[in-house]
């Protein structure tokens, strides 16, 4: 993980009004009138640098990457299941489908969301308006914000549909905003994509890794348009990041999920941690020196804590193996996950029934115990802690699949089939290339099946399988609704946060999505 700037991600104390939930009138009455003002700020490229890396810190605060981000998209999908009767309530809802607009783990996210556009906000307008910075000091930093702002409202858009759309930092209640339409709010989704990665250097040096870049500009706008059902589009942007030559698959799989392996060839995007002890914040918001700089993810998902999320037995009867009759037994099925006789804490122990509590799998019609391994410390921690692995966000597995995906669309079945065998031939995994006994590929349904188990099997526990469901379910190519609970006209969106519809009056009760 890069020290130098997860070092840095403090936002200053720079004024910001966030129209996350709940604020009032009463907060703004009550800020420090000493304090640094966007007025006396952005005089220099050291304090735009300075608020840039404030940005990110909200991108890594625990209402979301750190922590509520990963549990929310995780619990939408049919990944994951219940570790036991610990799961808190407001994440066990979110499971079951039975979540309000009272649920706490909804409104985290929905809080950090803002809370990260409202300061690329300041930056951006704030940079525009300054005659004190280097011209490309500030075009890179206002590039970084729009990738980030945009990721903001990809995430929210994905999860409520359309929302409030701020353009421009607000500094007062008056400024709440109505909700935009889903398309508007892909629409500037697309356009804050298209000046960022115009603006994104294609790589950094050692000092500013994890930073946004051109490749992960490219990316998130092929996943904007993708979640559109505009497959061309989508194509053209792929293709981009394909020809430009700066990614490769990694040999080892695990080499994605490990903290000594961060920042490799693979990774497009990923969000910084960094190991200080286990001070874990649990209440930051990215504000001052004590902010957190962890993820709790191990904590929360290991088999070695408190294992409130195991993968589900649908995830894991998706892996091939020998003994539902594939010719091999998935190898990402044992990266993936550990299971009881496994050895962690680098060998030195051995994985016991006792040690995972809650509840079993079933696995091959026998009962088992199964946590997840994926962006753990296991492999190399014998107690259960919070840690410093980078949460890869997009990789380029993804990109070869996504492309695989607009390919049989365009109904260039071959060349689909090709880049899905890309990702199964990679060293450590060397899986038979399709077409296998159990995924023919010979017309465009049987390839999107085969895209649909690949994307599954690689990119298990990776927050991404919700949007794969949520795109494949609005475009009509689901045969069977991988959610037990969903009721139509409800569960494809979460409710708007109570507090947002108590508190701005331009959303409302009337704002409010159907069924809840």
């Amino acid at each position: 993980m890069n020290i130098s700037m997860k070092k840095s991600y403090i936002f200053t104390g720079i004024l910001v009004f966030s129209l996350a939930i709940g604020c009032s009138d009463k907060d703004l009455n009550q800020l420090n009138p000493n304090a640094v003002t966007t007025d006396s700020y952005f005089k220099t490229d050291a304090q735009i640098r300075s608020a840039i890396n404030g940005v990110y810190a909200a991108v890594q605060s625990t209402n979301l990457v750190a922590r509520e981000w990963f549990f929310t998209n995780d619990l939408r999908s049919d990944d994951v299941a219940a570790g036991g009767g610990q799961l808190e309530t407001p994440r066990n809802q979110l499971l079951l489908g039975v979540h309000d607009a009272n649920n706490s783990l909804v409104g985290s996210v929905w809080t950090g969301a803002y809370r990260v556009i409202h300061r690329a906000n300041v930056v951006i307008d704030n940079a525009a308006a300054s005659t004190g910075l280097t011209a490309t000091v500030a075009t890179q930093a206002v590039g970084e914000a729009k990738f980030l702002r945009a990721w903001s409202y990809f995430e929210l858009v994905s999860m409520w549909g359309g929302v409030p759309l701020y353009k421009k930092y607000v500094t007062s209640l008056a400024g709440s905003g109505a909700r935009a339409t889903e398309a508007e709010v892909y629409a500037f989704i697309v356009e804050d994509l298209k000046a960022a990665q115009d603006a994104l250097p294609a790589t950094y040096d050692a000092t500013n890794q994890g930073r946004a870049t051109k490749g992960a500009a490219q990316m998130l706008l092929a996943r904007a348009y993708m979640q559109q059902g505009d497959y061309t589009n989508a194509k053209t942007e792929l293709q981009k990041i394909i020809s430009s030559g700066t990614y490769q698959l990694v040999d080892e799989y695990n080499d994605n999920f490990l903290e000594e392996t961060e920042f490799n060839k693979e990774s497009i995007w990923e969000v910084n941690f960094l190991t200080s002890g286990g001070t874990f914040n649990w209440n930051t918001d990215a504000d001052g020196a004590s902010a957190g700089e962890e993820t709790v993810r191990t904590q929360e998902y290991s088999g070695i804590g408190w294992r409130n999320i195991i993968p589900s037995n649908s995830l894991l009867a998706e892996f091939e193996k020998t003994t539902k009759g594939d010719a091999k037994t998935d190898p990402r099925y044992a990266k993936s996950v550990y299971t009881t006789g496994d050895k962690y804490n680098k060998d030195q122990s051995v994985l016991t029934d006792a040690v995972q509590n809650g509840f079993s799998s079933m696995v091959d019609g026998k009962e088992q115990k199964i946590s997840w391994r994926k962006f753990t410390l296991m492999y190399k921690a014998g107690t259960s802690t919070t840690g410093g692995i980078n949460q890869r966000i997009m990789r380029y597995a993804e990109t070869l699949l996504a492309m695989a995906e607009c390919e049989n669309e365009a109904g260039n079945i071959a060349s689909a089939v090709n880049y899905l065998n890309m990702v199964r031939s990679r060293p450590s995994v060397a899986m038979p290339a399709y077409p296998t006994a159990n995924y023919p590929v010979s017309t465009k349904d049987q390839v999107f099946n085969a895209i649909v188990h690949e994307r599954r099997v690689e990119l298990n526990g990776e927050e991404i399988r919700n949007k794969d469901i949520l795109r494949w379910r609005k475009n009509g190519k689901l045969k069977t609704e991988p959610l037990a609970y969903f009721q139509k006209g409800k569960h494809e969106l979460l409710p708007i946060p109570q507090q947002e519809i108590d508190n701005n009056p331009n959303v409302g009760l009337k704002g409010q999505n159907p069924g809840y």
